[in-house]
């Protein structure tokens, strides 16, 4: 782009000879390191591992690579340095990218990174992977500001780029390639390509295919024995008599996200001349919904609307079997709104062809439901109960005897917590995500990030052990944020410090009563169980789940926790039960977190901060046959 825009400057005599031509050298590649000089590989290349498993030496072609079978190493191949303390400016570039060639005999994985100076927590860097058959040659190249499959990741510093990685992995076959290049390249602010499986298409008022639109400008299909074909009024889909058969209805390109609604209609005009039965599911990137089949078959010449919601219409129950990994439970929903790959049309079986045409599809809300009256006053259940823990922010500022707003950030590690983060009024505690430069802690000696948030947990103020814990809450909206209300174990001083404390082994258990992602949109939040520690023994265990906001944009959690039993509630629903005998029998305290990032979410967007977690009141109850000091 820069290239082109500079001929036509000159054409229009508004740049010079000497200018332009700096202009296109700012886009020529840049060779980093001579990959067939020995000496500058002997200065700017070596291992990257402490193993030996992997061997290199320069040739007149390039960097011979050999990786030993069953090595020690689970990172094993080179790291380019630019030199002791230095680092590559690139800032007039948009990429780095290495030329390979594997020499072996099998395939082989392998992944190029761009790296700048920090925290290796903080993953300060790019990436691409690659396979590479055997004989073949392939150039790998990471895009500053993208990483795996060009998605959007760490924003790189490309004028302090510090270092360059390509590993392999594990491996039960020796290994061997050459690198030919490694150059930077490109213009800065470069972009990926377009790749069509990322793109995301948002209908706008959630209509799919509207009623009178054009089909073929709206849609694609795929069949497995339908046939399709758009006609005037919508699509008209024809099956054979006998068997199931269906049409797949697709986006035109990627993905639908549909992540601010909770079901979708799909209208059907009985076309031809015998009774239909269809039935019809949504397919995500996670799973697809149930499939609903309409309510009574469709007489010829009739118009039935089939609904299909989001959500599972059993709550989802846990797993029994805690020794096979995943541990799955049952039931609930794992379709994933912001993902949608298609609606999915089942003939029904018939003895007899059917016609139907496909008159609109939309995504909508469900008519909104009011709270059961126990929500906020009682726990779900009948029983003798007692409040043991209430807190509605009515004072103005923190109750200190009750909350602490400082600790160690083990989440996002790019935000610091802050008391200015953690506003009280109006009888609400607000957690607020800024793009505000300081301290961890407000503490001087604390690490300096650029994003602030607040914090809230009752560690070493307040524990209990079974009973109803619930929250009332206002998600944010912008991207990146990653807002959690959940319990997690506190064994008391005697049992030493926090990690020990806190051991989600030995009996202990982290309930996720409410963790949300906003990639997925206001209406769908996980709820989950991790145990036995974070390390090789983790375990965990949930599942997604569909809940609209209240009137006011609320959501209420709860977790009914007893003996051997987890149920966690939303809007008075009940949405996952787990029955086990290893469930938490560890006093908890309470916690939320306003962090960001997370396993699915989007990149930060600075111009949507400030973001707001919202929390109106806290309570929990006790049993009184469970009541303890």
């Amino acid at each position: 782009m820069k290239y082109t825009m500079t001929k036509t400057l000159c054409a229009l005599g508004l740049l010079s000879l000497a200018a332009a031509a700096q202009a296109r050298a700012e886009a020529e590649p840049k060779v980093l390191i001579d990959a067939t000089s020995a000496a500058a590989v002997g200065a700017h290349v070596k291992s990257n591992e402490r193993f030996g498993d992997t061997t290199f030496s320069a040739t007149e072609n390039g960097i011979d690579v050999g990786i030993k079978a069953n090595g020690e190493s689970g990172f094993p191949g080179l790291a380019f340095s630019p030199g002791e303390g230095q680092s590559w400016d690139l800032s007039q570039h948009g990429h780095i990218s290495v030329r390979v060639t594997n020499t072996g005999e099998k395939r082989i994985y392998l992944t190029l990174r761009v790296d700048n100076a920090g925290n290796h927590q903080d993953k300060p860097w790019n990436a691409e992977s690659k396979v590479i058959a055997p004989g073949k040659t392939e150039t790998i190249k990471v895009i500053f500001g993208y990483a795996y499959g060009f998605k959007p990741g760490f924003k790189l510093d490309a004028s302090k780029v510090t270092g360059s990685l390509l590993f392999s992995g594990k491996t039960d076959a020796a290994q061997s390639f050459r690198v030919e290049s490694l150059v930077a390249g490109g213009e800065a602010g470069e972009q990926p390509p377009v790749n069509p499986e990322h793109v995301r298409i948002t209908p706008p008022n959630g209509v799919i295919l509207g009623e009178g639109d054009n089909a073929s400008e709206q849609v694609k299909m795929t069949s497995n024995g339908g046939k399709f074909a758009v006609v005037e009024g919508g699509i008209q889909l024809d099956f054979a008599a006998g068997a199931k058969q269906t049409v797949a209805i697709r986006p035109t390109i990627g993905r639908w996200n549909l992540r601010d609604h909770m079901q979708v209609q799909v209208r059907l005009k009985n076309a031809g001349q015998a009774p239909a039965t269809p039935a019809i599911r949504l397919e995500s990137n996670d799973g697809p919904t149930e499939t609903i089949a309409a309510d009574a078959p469709i007489a010829p010449g009739e118009s039935a609307t089939i609904t299909i919601p989001f959500a599972g219409s059993t709550p989802w129950r846990g797993p029994q079997d805690l020794e096979t990994k995943p541990l799955k439970g049952t039931h609930g929903s794992r379709f994933a709104s912001n993902v949608v790959q298609s609606v999915m049309i089942d003939s029904g079986a018939g003895d007899a062809a059917r016609t139907l045409l496909v008159e609109s599809i939309t995504a909508n809300m469900p008519p909104a439901q009011p709270l059961p009256d126990w929500v906020g006053k009682r726990p779900p259940i009948e029983g003798d109960w007692k409040m043991t823990f209430e807190e509605t922010f009515d004072e103005g500022k923190i109750d200190e005897s009750k909350w602490n707003i400082y600790t160690s950030n083990f989440w996002d590690k790019r935000s610091h917590f802050s008391k200015q983060n953690v506003l009280v009024a109006d009888g609400k505690a607000t957690l607020r995500f800024e793009k505000r430069t300081g301290n961890h802690n407000d503490d001087p000696a604390g690490k300096v990030t650029d994003y602030a948030t607040g914090f809230l947990d009752t560690y070493g103020k307040w524990t209990q052990k079974y009973g109803y814990f619930e929250a009332r809450m206002k998600l944010p909206s912008a991207p990146g944020m990653w807002p959690a209300f959940w319990l997690m174990p506190d064994r008391g001083v005697e049992a030493g410090p926090q990690w020990k404390r806190a051991d989600t082994g030995n009996r202990g258990m982290e309930f996720d009563i409410m963790e949300y992602l906003s990639r997925w949109g206001p209406n769908r939040h996980t709820i989950a169980f991790h145990w036995d520690g974070y390390g090789d023994k983790h375990k965990a265990t949930g599942t997604p789940v569909y809940v609209a906001p209240d009137k006011d944009g609320y959501i209420t959690s709860g977790l009914l926790w007893l003996p051997g039993l987890a149920v966690v509630y939303c809007n008075g629903q009940e949405f996952a039960r787990w029955e086990n005998p290893r469930i938490c029998e560890i006093q908890s305290y309470i916690i939320f977190t306003a962090v960001s990032g997370g396993w699915d979410n989007d990149p930060i967007d600075d111009a949507q901060l400030p973001a707001d977690f919202v929390i109106d009141y806290v309570r929990a109850w006790q049993r009184a046959d469970l009541a303890n000091p």
